[in-house]
């Protein structure tokens, strides 16, 4: 059991680091630690991006710290694999219900940014690091995607503080590499098309991240019991179609609108 969780925490460490780079944090960051930005400073894109990512390992390993914390106190405790499954698949359905706003359900989150004042004050290595451990350390800024409490939760039900640490560096990783996503931005023209591409894949994004986190409270539920596996598959199929119907009836409007409004134009 405690290696399907540890499985499972970095699965969600990717899924969710990937994710919250659609945060008001993350499309910051794709602006302001750029080719062009750091060109525009007299700096270098390669040394400010190494000096994120730097930063947002350590960040991760922070969060990893505190995590390993509480597997360690879960491992004192030895509770048996169905115990853990089932704190699991709860923590799965609540993260669920959050992210894809089902029943109105909200998680408690933050609306904090990084300072972007440490560009003008700070060398390079400074912001790049500080802005990287901030980012890195996934609870300290917005929280795009309640899929990192999940992630916690998962590390912390392994029992395994090694593991724990792990999934906190994995994810501080991951969210410090898409610096890199910026690379190619040169201009002001690339800029804007980058972002307008990016923007458009949120939807994308969300869907994604939803479903590995159904898959994995799914495969959770089944290592309980049959039965409970066949009863979550149940609701989130349920969910899952009401979830769609739901996102069908609010872009229907703008469609709508959209088309109206080339009509307009085109006459």
């Amino acid at each position: 059991m405690n290696v399907d969780l540890a499985l499972a925490a970095f699965t969600l460490a990717v899924v969710a680091a990937v994710r919250s780079t659609w945060s008001p944090c993350g499309l910051s960051m794709l602006a302001t630690i750029t080719p062009l930005a750091e060109r525009g400073r007299g700096h270098r894109f390669r040394t400010t991006a190494a000096w994120f990512v730097a930063g947002s390992l350590v960040g991760g390993a922070s969060l990893g710290v505190v995590i390993a914390l509480l597997a360690a106190a879960v491992g004192a405790l030895g509770p048996s694999g169905a115990e853990l499954a089932s704190v699991a698949v709860v923590a799965g359905a609540v993260t669920i219900a959050a992210d894809a706003r089902i029943g109105g359900l909200r998680l408690p989150v933050h609306h904090r940014q990084v300072n972007e004042r440490w560009l003008d004050q700070f060398r390079p290595w400074v912001y790049g690091a500080g802005f990287g451990w901030q980012i890195g350390a996934g609870l300290a800024t917005y929280i795009k995607t309640y899929a990192v409490y999940m992630m916690i939760v998962l590390a912390a039900l392994s029992g395994n503080p090694e593991v724990a640490l792990l999934v906190g560096i994995a994810f501080g990783l991951v969210r410090g590499l898409a610096v890199f996503l910026g690379r190619h931005i040169t201009s002001t023209t690339a800029l804007a098309d980058f972002h307008r591409r990016f923007m458009a894949a949120d939807r994308y994004a969300l869907a994604s991240v939803v479903l590995c986190e159904a898959a994995t409270t799914l495969a959770l539920s089944m290592v309980v019991s049959l039965w409970l596996g066949a009863a979550v598959f149940g609701v989130l199929s349920v969910a899952a179609v009401v979830w769609s119907l739901r996102r069908g009836r609010r872009t229907a409007p703008r469609t709508a609108t959209t088309v109206r409004t080339h009509s307009v134009t085109a006459g």
